[in-house]
């Protein structure tokens, strides 16, 4: 197998630097394209935080079946791709917390801080695609500069990928190309969206491109469900008409904004994916220690029935529970991630935890093979936006609790 393929299912403890942010010390109502729930948990403010036009279309991969993930079609919104106006400006919403961050993010200088406390309680599907490549820090916060910068790197993206399928598949690293397309297939197989060949053809590009371009890394299973939200949030604006209708230059620049976000994102967790997965493998001995600390019983039971953590939460990290969750659950998590210092490695942890304990009653009434059956497929399906809210405030909530905790860091400090 080529070095640049490995397969596995596979957060690291450092991510890309931000500017400092504070969350408010209520987690109010979270807005999620839905009719949101009230989730009204007392919290105190966290500590600081922080696509130009491809050319050839080819290949076909065969589909394989995998878990369904139900995906909400679409999610409307108002943002535009257009190089000359990468920041939505429409008439403004009339809905106050529409307006709230159709304000934010058409100021001549955003206020990412303030950007930062309002995302995480969750973003307006209508602003949600322009605000998250502010939040990945891909667009520039000083509106002047913006367009230029944007032009400039889907431009770029768009010279790769000629340059990278000028010659035809039969050019392209043989083994890193069949991991890449055995994989698409299987990105969120219940979506007839992701089904379709014409954006499957999209996805295999931006992961053989950014693939190639991170040797140290490669490509590993996994990745492929990590550019699913992204590819989801920046083409929803427009999928009033079918996809196989879209413009190019519509599909090109989703393209090529999903591949510079999802390279933003593996920056920051890139030791998840190098030789024997460091990343992950810290993260397991630190989700462990928080559990043991939390809820002793829990931890005792999973012991005694020999249930290692990385039999089931390998995943959970490698993943970010994109394959226990719906994908709508999944973006809105991610507004709150992208809100929160090292939001996709040290509060992921805390997540992973909070969704463990979720089961803790049920676990301990189950032997081994039963336990690993719920954590390998938990029971999710009918989660609304009010479990995504609360299972994000108890993480928050152990976060404060433990977070750079001595107690809790001992055990990870002695091995």
């Amino acid at each position: 197998m080529s070095s640049n393929t490995r397969t596995a299912y596979g957060t690291s403890s450092t991510f890309w630097k931000r500017t400092p942010t504070f969350v408010p010390s209520t987690i109010e109502i979270v807005y999620t394209g839905e009719t949101p729930s009230p989730a009204e948990t007392t919290a105190k403010p966290p500590a600081e935080t922080t696509s130009a036009q491809p050319a050839p279309r080819s290949a076909s991969p065969q589909p394989t079946p995998q878990t369904t993930d139900e995906v909400q079609e679409p999610l409307t919104s108002t943002s535009s791709y257009d190089d000359s106006s990468p920041i939505a400006q429409d008439e403004a919403p009339t809905d106050p917390l529409e307006l709230k961050f159709h304000t934010l993010l058409t100021a001549a200088n955003v206020d990412i801080e303030e950007l930062q406390k309002q995302s995480w309680k969750g973003i307006p599907s209508s602003q949600r695609s322009t605000a998250w490549c502010l939040l990945m820090g891909y667009f520039p916060l000083n509106a002047s500069r913006r367009s230029q910068t944007i032009s400039r790197k889907r431009r770029e993206y768009t010279d790769w990928v000629r340059q990278t399928f000028s010659r035809g598949e039969d050019a392209l690293d043989r083994s890193l190309w069949h991991q890449i397309r055995i994989d698409v297939p299987r990105t969120t197989p219940g979506s007839p969206l992701f089904q379709s060949p014409r954006i499957q053809r999209s996805l295999e590009r931006v992961l053989y491109c950014w693939a190639v371009r991170h040797p140290a890394s490669g490509y590993v299973q996994g990745i492929n469900d990590l550019l699913t939200p992204f590819y989801y949030v920046f083409l929803s604006p427009h999928l009033a008409q079918p996809v196989d209708s879209l413009d190019d230059s519509v599909m090109d620049t989703v393209e090529a904004d999903s591949f510079w976000c999802l390279t933003k994102l593996l920056d920051g967790i890139q030791d998840n994916y190098t030789h024997a997965q460091p990343g992950i493998q810290r993260q397991l001995i630190k989700m462990k220690d928080l559990v043991s600390r939390i809820d002793a019983p829990l931890a005792a039971h999973l012991d005694s029935e020999g249930v290692e953590f990385i039999q089931f939460a390998f995943r959970w990290i490698n993943c970010l529970l994109m394959r226990e969750v719906s994908l709508t659950s999944t973006i809105r998590m991610w507004d709150t991630y992208l809100a929160e210092p090292d939001g996709f490695s040290s509060f992921h942890i805390y997540v992973c935890a909070a969704f463990l304990l979720k089961w803790s009653k049920q676990i301990q009434q189950l032997d081994f093979q039963r336990t690993l059956l719920l954590l390998q497929k938990p029971p999710t399906e009918s989660w609304t936006a009010k479990d995504v809210e609360l299972l994000l405030s108890e993480a928050y909530m152990y976060k404060c609790l433990y977070h750079n905790s001595p107690n809790h860091y001992s055990a990870t400090q002695k091995r």
